[in-house]
């Protein structure tokens, strides 16, 4: 492993600029918005998901993993290396996480022409304790390199990135090795934002619910995890984080990072918190259409529908100085479906490890965008596992089983009904955050879906459900036509994973069965 880890000798090696350094070095590519904020256009829009392997060095791939072989990855560690001698690096040192159980010390090397891929980094993350100590994880990125490859040996906690100046793809080499290292631990390290709901419930007594909302880019899930709910006075919201939390086997998720990472396309008003935040002067863009005085036009995706942006936490409203979340008291699946499925479902401990193993999602253009809008799964809705998938499945259910308050659902972001000259009935941005503060009240009324077996919500209080009722919208054989078509593609994607145990891969199934 040490052959991986080896220490850059670059011919000049800037360690730890402050922001002001990195951004007189980032200049040249530097654009200054009407709010003073930074804004910088890439040759590469989004991850490089086809070109990123798991160097097979002691460790089991899954199923939707790539590998690569030691001896060619050993080959371009030497080639980088070399390459570095002759170049000016930046060396910049971060911390992922704030609690003393979760702290990674995290160390970048990147070419200094791509000063502002750092600049977005430091934002990102903490100041480290101690930056002259051992890295717990690496990353060593060559946005300039003539070959696309990006591949991490999770063992030696150290990724490669080559041929991209896509800045997602420094900060998600981080996330997946840490996510490894918690793994390593019999934690899950998971794709999901965090937030504290306060609110009255039923019985009019004021409490705090602790959500995770999983969801793969351009689902909702920041929209959702950075949404007020309507909550105003004694109640209220707390967000915590917005893209990947660290829990363990008690619903105690940890938070890993300091700044959120936003898209930007139809950002208005609307959504208030997310626009504020963007608004402000600390933020730093990357692909939104600024025009030459300066204006922001987060609804043009002439450059990319990826636009993102870099947003502190200062600026977010309803944060508080902690990332991490005592307990996760409500775990949400978002999934974006047209046809079948309700807007919301509660689902059993073995339901959700279900859904969680099929990550039924939309792909989006921050994945692959030659199938941007098409239907995908992902298991988790995170694309970062490293290891065989049906142990992340497996862990859940474990840790569902051991904390019965620890309640799941679906909530689907689509629209119901879609058919022939009919797109569905969207399931709008309020009607989703109504939903997720009434699962909070626990003011529902569920019945039991004969279908799936899961409870769908017979009353929720201050919406009209009959708009979102999907039977309503198909004859009972297209119905029965789609229910089968969905539970036949399940079962096919479930059969994958030849290690998930028994009780799970039956929770798609009929109910009784």
């Amino acid at each position: 492993m040490k052959e991986f880890r080896r220490k850059v000798l670059a011919a000049e090696e800037i360690i730890n600029p402050s922001p002001e350094v990195l951004r007189a070095l980032a200049s040249h590519e530097e654009k200054v918005t009407v709010y003073g904020s930074l804004s910088y256009i890439t040759q590469v829009r989004n991850r490089s998901a086809k070109f990123t392997y798991i160097v097979e060095d002691g460790v089991r791939l899954g199923v939707d993993q790539q590998g690569i072989s030691r001896e060619r990855a050993l080959e371009l560690v030497d080639q980088v290396h070399a390459y570095l001698k002759q170049k000016s690096v930046i060396r910049l040192d971060r911390q992922m996480g704030t609690h003393p159980d979760f702290r990674l010390h995290c160390r970048l090397y990147i070419t200094a022409e791509y000063a502002r891929i750092p600049l977005q980094w430091r934002l990102m993350l903490f100041e480290p304790e101690n930056p002259d100590k051992e890295p717990d994880l690496m990353s060593i990125y060559v946005p300039e390199w003539p070959e696309r490859i990006i591949f991490c040996h999770p063992e030696a906690g150290v990724t490669y990135i080559l041929g991209t100046d896509y800045f997602g793809e420094c900060k998600k080499s981080f996330l997946r090795m840490a996510m490894y290292v918690v793994k390593k631990r019999g934690w899950l390290g998971l794709h999901a934002g965090s937030k504290v709901l306060r609110v009255r419930d039923r019985n009019g007594q004021l409490k705090e619910v602790g959500f995770i909302l999983f969801g793969l880019s351009g689902t909702g899930k920041t929209t959702l995890t950075m949404h007020d709910h309507g909550l105003t006075g004694e109640e209220g919201v707390v967000i915590r984080q917005d893209d990947v939390v660290m829990m363990d086997g008690r619903g105690y998720c940890y938070g890993t990072e300091n700044g959120f990472y936003i898209k930007t396309e139809g950002l208005d008003e609307s959504q208030l918190v997310l626009y504020r935040a963007a608004t402000a002067s600390g933020a730093v863009f990357e692909n939104v259409k600024v025009l030459e005085d300066g204006r922001i036009l987060f609804d043009d995706t002439g450059l990319t529908s990826n636009g993102r942006g870099v947003i502190l936490r200062r600026d977010v409203l309803n944060t508080d100085g902690r990332i991490d979340l005592d307990k996760a008291h409500r775990l949400i699946f978002i999934t974006r479906r047209n046809t079948i499925i309700p807007p919301v479902a509660r689902l059993t401990a073995e339901q959700a490890a279900a859904y969680f193993m099929l990550g039924e999602s939309i792909e989006t253009s921050a994945g692959d965008p030659t199938r941007a809008g098409q239907s995908k799964r992902e298991v988790g809705t995170n694309p970062f596992i490293i290891g065989p998938e049906e142990e992340e499945g497996n862990r859940l259910l474990e840790i569902l089983r051991a904390n019965p308050d620890m309640e799941c659902y679906l909530l689907n972001t689509g629209s119901v009904g879609a058919g022939p000259g009919f797109p569905g009935e969207k399931i709008t941005i309020a009607v989703s955050t109504h939903i997720l503060r009434e699962i909070a009240r626990n003011s529902i009324t569920w019945q039991t879906d004969p279908d799936w077996g899961y409870q769908v919500p017979l009353q929720v209080p201050g919406l009209d459900l009959d708009r979102y009722n999907p039977v309503t919208y198909y004859s009972p054989e297209v119905y029965r036509q789609l229910v089968e078509e969905l539970r036949r593609e399940r079962r096919q994607w479930l059969a994958k994973y030849r290690g998930l145990k028994p009780e799970i891969v039956a929770a798609i199934e009929p109910p009784g069965n």
